[in-house]
């Protein structure tokens, strides 16, 4: 039998209000995860098998079974709900993985790990490894349909202002800070990228990759952008930005694209403050995340980030490397 939801109502109902019981009880918070993670019932991770049996403490024991273990009977292993997701091996309790989850979901320019800290009351080096493991679930799934229609295409960078007396420091495209490509689908989803420079190949070879070709381009007159139109049914517009439109006569703009970056800006100057490079693909997947469910609940996002934790791993180590 699949776990009992300890919240009535559907995903669309959970808020800071109808999970505040949950995010106080370490079972209300594991048997939601399980029923949550589980739809259908308990699944092995290691076999994928559905025989399993849920282990209850014997009276008297003197080394109780910890809650939520199960066997299961085909590789005859223990696991509990955290084996094979971003929380295996973790000593955080379930409760406050959710209360982080929901921050970073809720949140829409993100929220800090001193924040995470105080909120969750964990340390801030566990919040940090613990925001960087839920933006590890995050992350786009492979598989994903490309972007259609009206797509259009922009460049941000990332990084703070040159400390004083380091020299003169170059500003826009000719920037020491990180470039991210942005592709905005109008009104839809987003597709966003650290790449290492905004060369003709490096731009137009990531818009090959999440463009559909049936789809219509649309950019400023960055001149790496020429060409494009030759691989795109709908064939490539631009705006003239240096000219001081930013509609043009048809109506096209990059303004969706641009909206998105000054999201993703103010999450750096007003929470993060600094993104290292080495990190900066994992905040634009969290960026990536939010944006293209804007539409639903808070409490279903929590959801959709709950089912990207399955067969994710990022072990310390990992995050602090070359930091």
């Amino acid at each position: 039998m699949p776990a009992k939801n300890p919240l009535t109502g559907t995903a669309a109902d959970l808020n800071l209000a109808s999970m505040a019981e949950m995010f106080a009880d370490e079972t209300k918070a594991r048997e939601f995860l399980e029923s949550t993670r589980w739809p259908d019932g308990p699944v092995c991770p290691r076999c994928k098998g559905k025989e399993v049996a849920k282990l209850t403490p014997k009276e008297g024991s003197r080394s109780p079974v910890r809650p939520g273990v199960y066997n299961c009977r085909d590789c005859r292993k223990q696991f509990t709900v955290k084996i094979g997701t971003i929380m295996e091996e973790s000593k955080i309790p379930i409760c406050k993985w959710l209360m982080a989850m929901h921050l970073m979901t809720s949140s829409k320019k993100g929220v800090s790990s001193h924040q995470i800290a105080r909120e969750c009351g964990v340390t801030q080096k566990s919040a940090w490894f613990m925001n960087h493991r839920i933006r590890k679930a995050m992350e786009l799934p492979e598989g994903e349909p490309p972007l259609k229609g009206t797509v259009e295409a922009d460049e941000v960078y990332i990084g703070g202002k040159p400390r004083h007396g380091t020299g003169p420091h170059k500003r826009g495209r000719g920037t020491d800070k990180a470039p991210v490509a942005v592709l905005v689908e109008r009104d839809g989803n987003v597709r966003v990228k650290h790449v290492q420079d905004v060369t003709s190949d490096t731009l137009v070879e990531n818009i090959c990759i999440n463009v559909d070709p049936s789809a219509r381009i649309v950019t400023d007159e960055y001149a790496a952008y020429t060409g494009l139109g030759a691989a795109f049914a709908g064939g490539h517009i631009t705006v003239n930005h240096s000219a001081k439109i930013y509609v043009n006569i048809d109506g096209e703009h990059v303004n969706t694209a641009e909206s998105f970056n000054s999201l993703l800006k103010r999450g750096h100057y007003g929470i993060f403050h600094h993104l290292s490079k080495v990190h900066l693909p994992r905040y634009c997947s969290e960026f990536e995340f939010r944006w293209n469910r804007r539409k639903i609940t808070d409490g279903e996002r929590i959801v959709e980030v709950i089912k990207g934790i399955e067969g994710k791993r990022l072990m310390y180590r990992q995050s602090c490397e070359a930091a």
